[in-house]
């Protein structure tokens, strides 16, 4: 079991005994005070839960992020005078720059999200915040820069790093998408703008098919239907951000198998919805022919295979790819593994190796906040690894194209489950939560920013 599943079990069952508590007391004021008055005590609290309670936040807001950066990379004489940030010396205009500062909530930030205004940005935290929380300050002139609370104050003395990196848009780059989406997501900003770039993308993403289901489809059909979907977009969509469908390349593995793959290599692992055991369904669009093409089957080591037979073509200098220790999804993890063992022994090597994460173990709704507003880093508790981000401003236009992408991607249009929209509904009249402009699904809001995050590996 992952920490992911671990935290989520553990979520599940606090909630569970709560409920089961919240029972008892109102059925004893039910015996004791008014028979109706149960009913409308369990009506509040509903709405005040999925007002203010609902989050997947597996940690208290209490307690402080802990990152590990290089001291090299931290910045002397960084202080805070009156709200304004000081910094001497002066900062690259194109380095990532990261702030930390502890930020305390109001009471109000209990109830509304609280965050950090500065310059034109907005950068946002947990409700109830009181901890050291690092700000994204990349693309942002520091010359003069005001901090501002809403729903929160900003405390302590800040700590300021800087990194200088190559632009690897001027490079050949290769994302590597465990699934259709998952390249636009991390990183259509610097594809749409780099020289050469490639998508390779590992699964067809076929099953959780519901939607296809309710048009009258059986569970089979549907899984093959939302594959050969989502295997279109892996090729079709970065065309809108100039990429040849030559330099996008489907594998056509099967969705949440690659675990199983990668534990047995020579054994086949056959789609767990689709009742396929062939890759080659799902390959149709592909510009060439890949070794796996012979056989067809679905093993780590025929995935090893395409894999090196497609970085040798490209000869990517930048591989982007998921970060396995911030992003816990099954397939994120066995996507970056695989990269990194094609690439043992092989004649070409990358200058650099970019991570990004999709996913986190610990707060589903971050990167917290509004679509269109900075990305500050992620929550993490374990200082055990140097990091070294890596931020690439987008500009507004360039958000814009992003949004068209993921709107074109066909697991991201089905409209939300009713009660989430319900709780989204009551998020925006009492939490104040914007919706996104772009669409529905949660991705349009935690995607879309100012920023794409990246770290180095």
């Amino acid at each position: 079991m992952t920490r992911k599943q671990q935290l989520l079990k553990r979520h599940r069952r606090n909630k569970r005994t709560a409920l089961m508590i919240g029972v008892v007391l109102l059925v004893l004021v039910g015996i004791l005070v008014a028979w109706w008055l149960p009913l409308l005590l369990a009506v509040l609290a509903w709405v005040a839960h999925e007002a203010w309670f609902a989050d997947h936040l597996f940690y208290a807001p209490n307690e402080d992020y802990q990152y590990r950066f290089a001291a090299d990379a931290e910045l002397a004489g960084v202080r805070l005078e009156g709200g304004r940030l000081r910094v001497d010396p002066p900062v690259a205009p194109d380095a990532t720059v990261v702030l930390a500062i502890k930020v305390k909530s109001t009471w109000l930030g209990r109830f509304f999200d609280p965050s950090i205004e500065l310059a034109d940005d907005r950068q946002t935290f947990e409700r109830g915040v009181n901890g050291l929380r690092y700000l994204n300050l990349s693309g942002v002139d520091l010359s003069d820069l005001h901090l501002r609370g809403r729903h929160c104050r900003v405390l302590g003395t800040p700590r300021l790093w800087a990194w200088t990196h190559p632009d690897y848009r001027d490079q050949r780059v290769m994302v590597i998408a465990p699934h259709a989406d998952d390249a636009e997501l991390a990183a259509f900003g610097l594809y749409s703008q780099a020289e050469k770039p490639w998508i390779v993308t590992l699964t067809a993403g076929e099953i959780e098919a519901e939607h296809y289901q309710q048009m009258g489809l059986s569970e089979v059909e549907a899984a093959r239907i939302k594959g050969r979907l989502r295997a279109w977009d892996s090729i079709a969509v970065p065309l809108w951000a100039g990429v040849p469908q030559a330099h996008c390349v489907q594998l056509g593995y099967f969705c949440l198998q690659l675990q199983a793959m990668q534990a047995a290599p020579d054994l086949p692992f056959a789609s767990r919805e689709a009742e396929l055991s062939d890759v080659r369904p799902f390959r149709q669009f592909n510009p060439f022919t890949l070794p796996a093409d012979a056989d067809g089957l679905p093993t780590w080591n025929n995935l090893l295979a395409d894999l090196r037979d497609v970085l040798l073509m490209a000869r990517p200098e930048v591989i982007v790819l998921p970060h396995s220790v911030l992003d816990p999804h099954p397939d994120h993890i066995c996507a970056q593994q695989a990269v990194m063992q094609a690439l043992q022994g092989l004649e070409w090597q990358p200058t650099t190796v970019l991570g990004y994460a999709n996913h986190l173990h610990d707060n589903d709704r971050w990167p917290m906040g509004d679509a269109g507003t900075g990305i500050a880093l992620p929550p993490l508790f374990d200082a055990a690894e140097q990091l070294h981000p890596c931020s690439l401003p987008l500009t507004l236009a360039q958000q814009r194209d992003k949004a068209m992408a993921l709107g074109m991607m066909h697991d991201l249009q089905p409209a939300p489950p009713f009660k989430r929209r319900v709780r989204r509904w009551l998020q925006r009249v009492l939490a104040g939560r914007a919706r996104s402009p772009y669409g529905e699904n949660e991705f349009f809001r935690k995607a879309v920013r100012r920023h794409e995050l990246f770290w180095r590996l």
